[in-house]
């Protein structure tokens, strides 16, 4: 439960592009939440997950690829609750998290800011 494995990675360019041309979004500081149902899905998880951090705010990979860790990470530990709300629902999720903030923020924000925006996405399937 508590695992990201290799399905529940979105990695498809197609996808990935099609987040950006029809998917919806919303803000969740330090968050940008970008989600699409996909017509087929591409593996047996209930939604695929990706992140981006950009370059040009944190221009250190080292500094980009932690935040990354960190947002994956609050990702981990609070998807449950998606995948519980989903699992009546037929179809998959593909979802990009944009990190948005200018600085690195504590992981304790980001995991907060990630709760919501999951709970946001469980709820707002139904709207």
């Amino acid at each position: 439960m508590y695992t990201f494995q290799r399905g529940e990675r979105l990695k498809s360019r197609k996808v990935i592009g099609a987040l950006f041309k029809e998917g919806k979004s919303f803000g969740q500081y330090p968050l940008r939440v970008v989600y699409l149902l996909l017509k087929e899905p591409r593996s047996s998880f209930p939604a695929q997950f990706t992140v981006s951090v950009p370059k040009k705010k944190f221009p250190g990979a080292v500094q980009r690829n932690r935040i990354r860790r960190q947002v994956r990470e609050a990702w981990r530990l609070n998807k449950h609750r998606l995948y519980r709300a989903l699992k009546e629902e037929q179809g998959q999720y593909a979802i990009l998290v944009i990190y948005v903030a200018k600085e690195a923020l504590p992981y304790a924000e980001i995991e907060r800011a990630m709760r919501q925006a999951v709970g946001r996405l469980a709820r707002g399937r139904n709207e």
